[in-house]
């Protein structure tokens, strides 16, 4: 399940939560923009053990980026072999998905800031969602989340 959430600083944010286990999720927030060329925003993971925050992913405007990608999946609704990936330029964001039986699309969201330093990390964690309806809502939030102008 996705939301478009407002916290209480009046920020948005885009909640992602697995529907197979509710403790599992990803929150995309602290939207910002420094130019015309890209908008900056965080991404939390969750689940039980882990907390994990990368606090600027970048998106730039040039290409669809990740909403495009979840559109995709979205009108891919019947299925699909194999995984589909989509990766920020700079490789701090990876996004995975799979089609499994039943209709539902597992997303394995990474994290992995720094990719190229020594020393770096990476954390992942995988919400399932509804291939139809809730891919479709996440791709819109998503889509909405990275183009509006917050406060």
């Amino acid at each position: 399940m996705t939301s478009l959430d407002t916290d209480t600083d009046d920020k948005a944010g885009v909640t992602i939560r697995c529907q197979d286990n509710a403790s599992v999720g990803v929150t995309l927030c602290d939207r910002f923009r420094l130019d015309a060329d890209c908008v900056h925003y965080a991404v939390e993971l969750r689940a039980p053990g882990l907390t994990a925050r990368v606090d600027e992913v970048v998106a730039w405007v040039r290409d669809g980026g990740l909403p495009a990608f979840l559109e995709g999946l979205a009108a891919d609704y019947r299925g699909w072999e194999g995984e589909r990936c989509r990766q920020t330029d700079d490789g701090d964001l990876k996004v995975s998905a799979v089609f499994r039986s039943g209709g539902h699309v597992g997303l394995t969201w990474t994290l992995r800031p720094w990719p190229r330093a020594a020393g770096g990390w990476s954390a992942s964690a995988t919400t399932w969602l509804e291939a139809g309806e809730q891919m479709t809502s996440l791709a819109a939030d998503v889509r909405r989340f990275l183009a509006e102008e917050h406060g």
